[in-house]
């Protein structure tokens, strides 16, 4: 693969994974509105169910009703922006009304790629305390967000003895798909993948403006157009993740042999549910018909993105307000795995301090603060241990040339 490619198959994945992580453009919350500062005229009030596009009483529903409509599907999604408090509180309150309701249930993440379903078996069974948990679980590589917004979660699942599914697929895959294309990616290598079902029209009108706003720097002047071959593998790689999740969700239902199957409940970012354009989409191609969508809408955000098809139902919550002056914990800001005698960088997140520090996809991180990176504990243990205020030098190969740069960890104001 020429370099040319391959910095194009890259560029695709970080802005997939940006777009994801921060919940798809429009379906963005804001992080910078104080509770004062919100209109006193939200379409949603804090802790009120709505109904988007209905017109009677502004499409107001009481909580019995939106929890006794989802309770009767076969698979209820729902969403959040990951880094949001509040819509973790709200998952957890309707996780727990929803299993009043049907309290057979199973309770599938995003967050978790399926080869560590093993040790989500061990978390239910009581195995496991939570540092071993998250260890095991390789959290701070495969999800990095703060832990303490997902453990209420986890705890209700083990709690109650709810079985928990690994929903993802690793980065890996996404990267030979981008690359390569579905089916320039041996069978066996899948990871049991089905082919996605094609997109819609209006999925794609939908990504595009997204697309656009993210690869703006990166693209050549011009207009994009909705057959760019690089919006297109955009769009694939976006599929391969809804169908990933959509197929563990359907092959949960499909080998029940209970009369009545469990209730299969799906946590994941937003953007993987709205208008039905993503896992609702692949569901309904694998033979799910019965879905219910639910999302948090934080009380800042425009009446103008509240329409009919959105999901099912909205509850109103605070939006995300962001307090960089006391961070929960050092991050660097990078999705990575261990290989070619380092820490091989998959993905820099936007405005994060290893975008600062000018690492790229690709480069190899071979040491940090002096110390050889020989596997995935010593990147975490040496962020970790960085003191707001300091600078963390690293050696990182580009290109088979060794060059040194320094991360550097802004001070607690």
């Amino acid at each position: 693969m020429t370099m040319t490619r391959l910095k194009t198959t890259t560029t695709l994945l970080s802005v997939l994974t940006t777009c994801l992580l921060s919940g798809y453009g429009s379906y963005a919350w804001s992080e910078s509105a104080s509770v004062n500062e919100l209109d006193s005229k939200q379409c949603v009030a804090l802790g009120d169910w709505v109904v988007p596009g209905a017109r009677k009483d502004n499409g107001k529903s009481s909580q019995q009703a939106v929890i006794a409509n989802a309770a009767k599907a076969a698979v209820v999604l729902l969403g959040e922006t990951h880094i949001n408090a509040d819509h973790h509180r709200w998952q957890l309150q309707t996780l727990t009304a929803l299993h009043a309701q049907r309290s057979d249930m199973v309770i599938g993440f995003e967050m978790f790629p399926r080869r560590i379903q093993p040790i989500l078996n061990r978390w239910i069974a009581g195995e496991l305390n939570e540092k071993e948990f998250l260890r095991a679980a390789e959290w701070d590589r495969v999800w990095n967000t703060d832990a303490n917004l997902y453990l209420p979660l986890f705890h209700f699942a083990r709690m109650n003895r709810i079985p928990m599914l690994a929903l993802n697929i690793e980065h890996q895959l996404r990267h030979k798909v981008a690359e390569k294309g579905f089916y320039g990616v041996p069978v066996e290598e899948r990871e049991g993948l089905t082919r996605p079902a094609e997109p819609s029209d209006a999925y794609a009108d939908y990504l595009l403006p997204i697309y656009k706003q993210h690869d703006r720097k990166n693209k050549k002047e011009g207009e994009i157009k909705r057959d760019d071959p690089d919006f297109r593998r955009f769009i694939d790689g976006q599929q391969l993740w809804d169908r990933a999740m959509a197929q563990v969700l359907q092959q949960f239902l499909a080998k029940s042999e209970k009369r009545k199957s469990p209730l299969v409940v799906g946590i994941m970012g937003a953007g993987h549910i709205v208008h039905g354009y993503g896992v609702p989409h692949q569901l309904r191609d694998l033979g799910v018909k019965n879905i219910a969508t639910l999302l948090p809408w934080d009380r800042d955000r425009s009446c103008d993105y509240l329409v009919r098809g959105l999901a099912d139902a909205v509850f109103g919550v605070l939006p995300h307000i962001s307090d960089a002056a006391v961070p929960q914990f050092q991050r660097l800001g990078i999705r990575y795995e261990i290989g070619r005698g380092g820490a091989v960088v998959l993905q820099v997140e936007k405005n994060s301090i290893a975008e600062a520090a000018k690492l790229q996809d690709s480069d190899v991180i071979i040491q940090m603060a002096g110390l050889s990176i020989k596997n995935t504990e010593d990147v975490i243990a040496i962020v970790k241990r960085q003191a707001p205020g300091t600078w963390l030098p690293m050696t990182i190969k580009r290109n088979n040339e060794e060059i040194q740069i320094i991360a550097k960890f802004p001070a607690v104001k």
